[in-house]
């Protein structure tokens, strides 16, 4: 709303005077919508040929031929193209313009630096919303203050200069959606950078969007199946859930997510992966094994690259999980990868120092909490009346010498429904993935297991406790009796069996008979170093003599006990 004691003059700049009639009409505008103290003050200026510019504080009233057009510009850019025939409807349009007399409000650049931009003179901005400054260059509302805004500029600041223009759009932050992005590579404004050509989209989503409501969601009760053995027996994921994958540097933290992302195929599930400050090389070689592995024909990238500046990297995970919103409110199931959000609180906190918020504990920002939940809690499981699509979140973390108890990891541990622990200790001994089975749980549970999952997981991880608590009981002990060297040979047989190569996903069915042999103690027998080639052995013979009980339990997801007893047997048989 205009304040109307605040403007006192109005500059009107032409080619020629205005004549009486037209200072009078200009004078009668100006106090209905200014008040009665603002006085009309003509310039000359060759720049408005058969037109004029009126400037009222902040507003600009803009005249000439190029701002006429520019209006019609503006109303050509909405006109909608449902039927492919998009001539008719811009005649149409022309014919039936008339230009308006509307106000542009205008402001200038104070500061300039480091990705931020201070900007005077647009009272009326809003939080989120973009900004055009004079040399095209983009930003948006990031700052609110009394009498100037801070806004992060996404391009490159030296374009910007002191003293610039910059004009409101009335746009929030967003993102072109639409099915033309599968398998493509974008940067965090949605523009391709695989070099395979421009993406032509219809539809536009803003960045941040309001996560769905209690009642339009519905229980988690599906299974998103990793084919990581470890993962889908004891901390199963169910789709429109949300799982953190935590650990120190290099403990495999990426690998489970792409393993993840592998096993998809088929599965008619949207993977999207947001590259976060990563080198620009890793995420290369992502795509060359995704597109190998025929994975990249139901993925989409987000990369914002370590070289990218902090707004980019701020807005990255937000302009994904628009992405991801749009197929889910088709009804599709998505999975979501966030790698890492260590960094992302990083390029935020740097953005807050920039625009001088108080910092507060570990120098973030009081709101980086705020930060995450808005952007996770977009994660769910649409009720049947919203479409019943899901999205999936798995957000990556990085701790520092296992130290859970950081800032961002305890945040996002309170924001999640459960955490994937990878054990340095563990991945360095060998065991890949290097899950810590005391401290990875699952808050759905069950809910996202299958009943023949649910009957052949059984005791595993009371088996795996009892086995850890009495390998570290026992580690100086010099006699062991039968009973307790037997207990330490099967635990670690199952240890043995949790170790999993990398891009080798398993399908349910083959993760459900190698649960089935070893809990039933079946190769109590055999030593650890053949248990890996028994049990690979076992599950080619099965898929060669009986392929009709692998496909009855991935079709089914159900576990008979005859089916259960058969299992047993050719395992005892390959003895």
């Amino acid at each position: 709303m205009n304040d109307k004691n605040a403007v006192k003059d109005a500059i009107l700049y032409s080619d020629i005077p205005p004549d009486e009639s037209q200072k009078n009409r200009f004078d009668t505008f100006l106090k209905k919508k200014y008040g009665d103290n603002i006085n009309i003050v003509w310039k000359k200026s060759d720049a408005f040929p058969g037109g004029f510019r009126l400037e009222a504080g902040n507003d600009v009233y803009d005249w000439s031929v190029n701002g006429r057009f520019q209006q019609l510009k503006d109303v050509l850019v909405n006109v909608p193209n449902e039927n492919g025939n998009i001539v008719p409807l811009i005649k149409e349009t022309v014919e039936s313009w008339t230009p308006q007399p509307l106000s542009q409000q205008v402001g200038t650049v104070l500061t300039v630096g480091d990705g931020i931009a201070t900007v005077s003179g647009l009272e009326r901005a809003v939080y989120g919303e973009i900004l055009l400054f004079s040399s095209g260059v983009r930003g948006m509302v990031q700052d609110l203050r009394r009498d100037e805004i801070g806004c992060v500029l996404f391009g490159d600041d030296e374009q910007i200069s002191e003293g610039s223009t910059v004009k409101r759009t009335g746009k929030t932050a967003g993102i072109p959606v639409g099915d033309e992005f599968i398998g493509r590579v974008v940067n965090a404004l949605g523009e391709p950078i695989d070099g395979k050509g421009e993406i032509s989209t219809k539809e536009y989503r803003p960045i941040e969007n309001p996560a769905p409501g209690i009642i339009d969601r519905q229980p988690v009760n599906t299974p998103l199946e990793t084919g990581i053995l470890a993962i889908d027996s004891m901390f199963p994921i169910g789709r429109g859930q949300r799982e953190l994958i935590i650990g120190d540097r290099q403990t495999g933290k990426t690998a489970i997510a792409i393993d993840t992302i592998l096993n998809q195929k088929d599965k008619d599930v949207i993977c999207i992966y947001v590259a976060i400050a990563q080198k620009a090389s890793s995420v290369a070689q992502l795509v060359r094994k995704l597109t190998e592995s025929g994975a990249m024909e139901y993925t989409i990238i987000v990369n914002a690259s370590a070289s990218d500046s902090a707004p980019l990297q701020y807005i990255a995970p937000y302009a994904g999980c628009a992405l991801g919103e749009y197929f889910m409110n088709k009804g599709r199931d998505v999975l979501i990868v966030y790698d890492d959000l260590s960094k992302h609180a990083i390029a935020y906190r740097s953005l807050s120092l920039l625009l001088e918020r108080a910092p507060g504990r570990e120098a973030f920002p009081g709101d980086v909490f705020y930060l995450h939940s808005r952007l996770l809690e977009r994660s769910a499981h649409l009720s049947e009346e919203n479409g019943g699509g899901s999205m999936t979140a798995l957000p990556i973390v990085e701790t520092q010498a296992g130290d859970v108890s950081a800032y961002i990891p305890t945040n996002i541990i309170s924001i999640t429904d459960g955490q994937i622990f990878l054990e340095s200790d563990l991945f360095f001994a060998g065991q890949r993935p290097a899950v810590n089975v005391g401290l990875s749980v699952s808050r759905v549970g069950g809910d996202a297991q299958t009943k023949a999952m649910k009957k052949a997981a059984g005791t595993l991880r009371l088996d795996l406790a009892q086995y850890r608590e009495m390998e570290v009981f026992t580690q100086f002990a010099s006699d062991l009796d039968e009973t307790t060297r037997k207990q330490l040979t099967y635990g670690q047989g199952l240890m043995q069996m949790l170790r999993q190569e990398q891009y080798k996903p398993y399908k349910q069915s083959e993760q459900i008979i190698i649960l089935v042999i070893l809990l039933s103690h079946t190769l109590q027998e055999i030593s650890l170093n053949e248990i890996k080639i028994a049990i690979s052995d076992i599950l080619e013979n099965i898929k060669s003599e009986h392929l009709d009980l692998m496909r009855r339990i991935e079709s089914t997801g159900l576990l008979d006990d005859a089916d259960k007893i058969k299992i047993i047997e050719i395992a005892k048989s390959y003895l």
